[in-house]
């Protein structure tokens, strides 16, 4: 994605309200835990990050975007909680950034988009609106300008090249939500149907020459055609994602009637009490199925 003048913001309006539009299809309420996960079956549940430094990812996530940092488990392990997502960290170096991967970026809502973008300026994070806003979209002063209830957008790099997408929505109430997970891929329709075909996602209405999209619950899936190669997510700094599952052993049964073979097998994790598995999407997006992260507080 790349930014443009106000000249084509002028030209041409209606892409600009069909990107409003579509950044509003997440179902709204959510509170500091995956509420969402009453809403379905399966819902969205973490993500699990590559950390060179966990001090600089806590400070990020938490110190500079509001998440709040929590200790969870008999292993006392630190993570980062935000309104229907997790964020875990392992200690180690990422093989690279979000962008080039199947998992591009993350996006998440704010109520004060200047004060975010600001406040992540001052703790020396790179903003990179100009670079990553859709096109037809004017920037002026890192805020990309948009009509409706998403009233600008940001973007901004992280730790190990995190790349993040901020959504203003004025009328929210936290201080930072999960609002969607944008893939990149050669065949991002085929991706989409995946999701659909294996998540239970609901397709979203409308349409949009930059992506296509589907929904759960908490959640909006993005998909962005990609005119280069990309590479799956095992060791970037955005390792895998992860789908909170109801009975998690009858839905790899139903996989494994799909041909889709768990690449890490259902096993106990004690010191989370979940059960867990990891599948990898066709494009190498690694993902980990869990049962019981709906019940951290």
């Amino acid at each position: 994605m790349r930014g443009c003048g106000a000249a084509d913001y002028t030209r041409d309006m209606k892409p600009l309200a069909l990107v409003a539009a579509l950044f509003l299809l997440l179902p709204a309420s959510a509170s500091a835990q995956l509420v969402a996960a009453k809403d379905g079956p399966i819902v969205y549940g973490h993500h699990h990050v590559n950390a060179t430094s966990v001090d600089e990812h806590k400070k990020f996530w938490a110190g500079t975007l509001g998440g709040t940092v929590i200790t969870v488990g008999t292993d006392k392990r630190e993570i980062i909680r935000m309104p229907n997502v997790l964020i875990f960290m392992r200690a180690q170096a990422a093989k690279g950034g979000t962008k080039g991967s199947t998992a591009d970026h993350i996006g998440l809502s704010v109520p004060n988009l200047r004060q975010s973008l600001d406040k992540a300026k001052a703790n020396g994070y790179r903003i990179v609106t100009a670079q990553e806003a859709p096109a037809n979209v004017p920037v002026k002063d890192d805020i990309a300008q948009v009509a409706g209830p998403v009233s600008g957008l940001g973007y901004l790099i992280g730790p190990d090249d995190v790349k993040v997408e901020l959504l203003e929505m004025k009328d929210q109430t936290e201080p930072v939500k999960l609002h969607h997970i944008h893939f990149f891929g050669e065949k991002n329709a085929e991706m989409r149907d995946w999701y659909i075909k294996v998540f239970g996602a609901t397709p979203a209405a409308g349409a949009n020459p930059a992506f296509v999209s589907a929904n759960l619950p908490g959640v909006v899936l993005n998909f962005s055609p990609s005119p280069t190669p990309i590479v799956g997510t095992v060791g970037r700094a955005v390792d895998h994602i992860g789908f909170e599952v109801k009975d998690l052993a009858g839905f790899l049964t139903k996989l494994e009637a799909q041909g889709i073979t768990p690449s890490v097998p259902l096993r106990r994790l004690d010191a989370l009490s979940l059960n867990i598995a990891f599948v990898v999407d066709p494009w190498g997006t690694n993902i980990e199925l869990t049962e019981g992260l709906d019940k951290i507080p």
